[in-house]
């Protein structure tokens, strides 16, 4: 088949172009407000950019709380997703209002960074303290604004959990990073899996995973 994306004519019950465009890793991101309020959120376009310096970006679809937040404060940390915390990465990717922490919602436990005012996730196997670089508006190819912000931050603090590494290395057989496909899929150690993002009046501490 072909389609013309102008008019995303696919003929498909779902658009297909994130699941062609997979597995893309999940960028965990918690932030925090100038009053302090800290918000915690899963990007599934997320990516390292650079490593000299280490550069990382995550790209929101609207001007959502994150974002919010890093510019006014000018720091993030982007939090390891893993297959084991899969549960609280889906929770905390309900449509909360802009107060919520996010981190009691998914009964995480916030912890201190060096560097940055955001708390990382303390139950994540390593964690990215990173400061605001720039802002990228996306456009289409005629200018037209993509209501779509991309925020890159140099990463200036890292944080292993010591369980993590092995042989000097860190293994990605212990750490099992979790990946986002298309539609509700998602990847992880044991293959694939599908989780429902969860309405805000329905976030509760199940979950909603299905293998």
């Amino acid at each position: 088949m072909f389609y013309d994306t102008d008019g995303r004519d696919h003929g498909l019950p779902h658009d297909p172009f994130k699941a062609i465009v997979a597995p893309r890793p999940i960028g965990w991101i918690s932030t925090i407000s100038e009053e302090g309020h800290v918000n915690l959120a899963p990007y599934s376009f997320f990516n390292a950019v650079s490593s000299r310096p280490d550069l990382v970006m995550f790209s929101s679809e609207g001007v959502k709380d994150s974002v919010k937040n890093v510019r006014q404060t000018r720091e993030f940390v982007a939090n390891y997703a893993s297959h084991e915390l899969a549960d609280e990465i889906n929770m905390t990717s309900a449509p909360a209002p802009h107060e919520t922490n996010e981190f009691e919602i998914a009964g995480l436990t916030e912890a201190p960074c060096n560097f940055v005012r955001p708390p990382r996730v303390a139950e994540a196997l390593a964690a990215l303290e990173c400061k605001f670089v720039q802002e990228i508006e996306l456009t289409d190819i005629n200018g037209n604004s993509a209501d779509s912000f991309m925020i890159i931050g140099q990463v200036v603090g890292v944080h292993i959990d010591d369980r993590a590494i092995k042989d000097g290395k860190f293994d990605v057989s212990i750490a099992r990073p979790m990946a986002r496909l298309g539609y509700r899929d998602y990847h992880g150690p044991a293959g694939y899996f599908e989780m429902t993002r969860p309405d805000w009046g329905g976030v509760s501490g199940e979950g909603s995973r299905k293998s």
